[in-house]
Parts: structure tokens; C-alpha cells; sequence
């Protein structure tokens, strides 16, 4: 909630998918804002633990101790790191949003477009901040360039502070000095280009008033608690749109050997009436072990435009 600025809070909200790095996101922002004198707290929350499986963590700052702990429901700044999060309607990725929200989606398209399409309440920015991770640290790890667009979108921390922040949050998990410096620079391109965005701008909502009364409603046991009655929902859930890359097989070349087929750990891969195979796109989660095992190398690895 914004406050007035004598009673300053902002809390950072971010989405991504496991190994996008939103855990260390939040923790950089965390320690920027450490850095430029405002007390801070940082933490993620995960569902299934795994890769590709949607996860979010927290940031919070303020110019006074923070007494309110757990998730942040209503968020200031709605970072969401991966696009396709937007229709996984489980992920619920928008909710709690206000008037007084900023969201910040990676995405090439507008930011009039992203709005428009899935009515995105408050303001909306679009940074392609996985087109900066992959030209400058040549790998689709999103830490340093989601917590640059969230510092940039706060107005109260510095390139200074940010560089600063990466610095100290990378050598805490031993990554190597060449490492650090890549993500140093693309967060601070992904900071140059996200859009300086005024909260006093935006339509608010009372979110904002110091003191309020919050109305619970109930929701009944089955909101918080899993029913032994409910519904499989697997066949529901595509998986393809964890994928960043997808692999692409040359049927001229291909020998019709079946290694990929035999080696795919997901069964993502089916062999037509000719014997050769068919990639499942709809739930291929882009592991490439298919391409690694493949003794003619005729599947190669192509970035995806959209993923659904």
C-alpha cells in the first residue's frame, strides 16, 4: 500500500516460473532498498518445487519498521516474468491488483495490447527483459532484469544502489566474477529501459488510507484444503508454454531411428504412419534432451515468438 511519504510502504509482488530466478529478484530489491536507507523484508512462496511450475516471492520496503508479515495481496508493483503466466488461469497471477498497481510484464508486445487483452487494472509497462538476458548474459536467467525493472518502478532506488545490490546477491551464491558482471550489465539496460512510471499518476482505490477495516468473507473448507472428490485436472494443465526454446526436427534428415522418441522423459514425442516422430507442442516443455540424444543432430533449438 502506498502511504503518505512521512508513512512510505511499497510492496513488490513477482511471478515467474521455478529457475527464472524470482527468489533472487526479490532479494536484490530487497538489498537495494537496504542500500538506500529504507528497512526491507524479502521472500519467496512456492507451490511444487520444480522447473517451469509457476512460484512467487515478495518484496517489501518502507521508510519505518515493517510489522505486516506474509503475502502481499495487494500489490504496488506486479513484476510478472514469463507472459504465459497470464493464461494459466490457476496461477491467478492479476489478482489483488488495484488502481494503484503497477504491472510490468515481459513481453515484446504493447503495453496497450496487454491491457486491453487481459484488463489489467491500474498501469501496465512491457519490457522484453528475456530479449536483454539473452544478448547480454547469453542465458534466460531473469534475476538481475526483473529486480532492475522493479527498482526502477519503486522511484526511490538507484542504478547505483541496484548495481551494488546484484553484486553482493550473486557472490552470495558463488556465481563466477564474469557471471556477475554479464548480469550487472543487462540489469542495468533492463533498468534504462523500463519506463519511470508516478504512483500519484494512478487512479487509487483507498488502499492507501492508514487506517481500514478488511471484511472476510467465508469461504468455505475447500479453498484451503484439498478434497479427496476433486477433479484431475493434468489433462488441463499444457505445459508447453514453460518452454522458452523449442526443438525442431528436420524430417529430410532425420534416419527415423527413435532415440528421441525412446528418451523423451515426458512422452512428448509420437511416431507417425511413416515411423517418423511428431513433437507434441502442447505439453513439450522444451528439456532438449531429445535434440543431446539424437546421433544425426537433426533436431536444433528455436526461440519461441509466443508460447500458446
Amino acid at each position: 500500500m502506498i502511504q503518505n511519504q512521512n508513512n512510505m510502504m511499497k510492496g513488490i509482488r513477482f511471478h515467474g516460473r521455478g529457475g527464472q530466478g524470482m527468489k533472487t529478484a526479490s532479494r536484490i530489491v530487497g538489498t537495494a532498498s537496504f542500500m538506500e536507507g529504507y528497512f526491507a523484508q524479502d521472500f519467496p512462496i512456492y507451490g511444487a518445487e520444480r522447473r517451469g511450475a509457476p512460484i512467487m516471492a515478495f518484496t517489501r520496503l518502507s521508510n519505518n519498521p515493517i510489522l505486516e508479515r506474509g503475502i502481499i495481496a495487494n500489490p504496488d508493483i506486479n513484476i510478472i516474468a514469463d507472459e504465459t503466466l497470464l493464461k494459466d488461469n490457476a496461477a491467478n497471477i492479476l489478482q489483488g491488483t488495484w488502481g494503484g498497481t503497477i504491472t510490468l510484464v515481459n513481453t515484446h508486445y504493447a503495453a496497450s495490447h496487454v491491457k486491453e487483452t487481459y484488463q489489467v487494472s491500474g498501469k501496465i509497462a512491457t519490457v522484453d527483459i528475456t530479449d536483454i538476458a539473452l544478448k547480454i548474459i547469453s542465458e534466460p536467467v531473469l534475476s538481475s532484469v526483473a529486480a532492475a525493472s522493479a527498482c526502477k518502478l519503486t522511484g526511490v532506488i538507484s542504478k547505483e544502489s541496484l548495481e551494488e545490490a546484484v553484486v553482493k546477491e550473486l557472490t552470495d551464491i558463488n556465481l563466477k566474477k564474469e557471471v556477475i558482471s554479464k548480469n550487472t550489465q543487462a540489469a542495468l539496460a533492463s533498468f534504462d529501459n523500463t519506463p519511470s512510471i508516478s504512483f500519484s499518476d494512478l487512479k487509487l482505490s483507498g488502499e492507501e488510507s492508514k487506517n481500514r477495516i478488511i471484511r472476510l468473507r467465508y469461504e468455505g473448507p475447500y479453498v484451503g484444503s484439498a478434497s479427496v472428490y476433486g477433479h484431475g485436472n493434468t489433462i488441463t494443465k499444457k505445459t508447453g508454454n514453460w518452454r522458452l526454446f523449442k526443438p525442431v526436427i528436420d524430417h529430410e534428415t532425420c534416419s527415423r531411428c527413435r532415440a528421441c522418441f525412446v528418451s523423451c522423459p515426458h512422452s512428448c514425442i509420437s511416431l507417425d504412419e511413416s515411423g517418423y516422430p511428431q513433437i507434441d507442442y502442447e505439453n513439450c516443455k522444451g528439456c532438449f534432451i531429445c535434440m543431446d540424444e539424437c546421433p544425426k543432430q537433426v533436431i536444433s533449438k528455436e526461440r519461441e515468438v509466443r508460447a500458446w
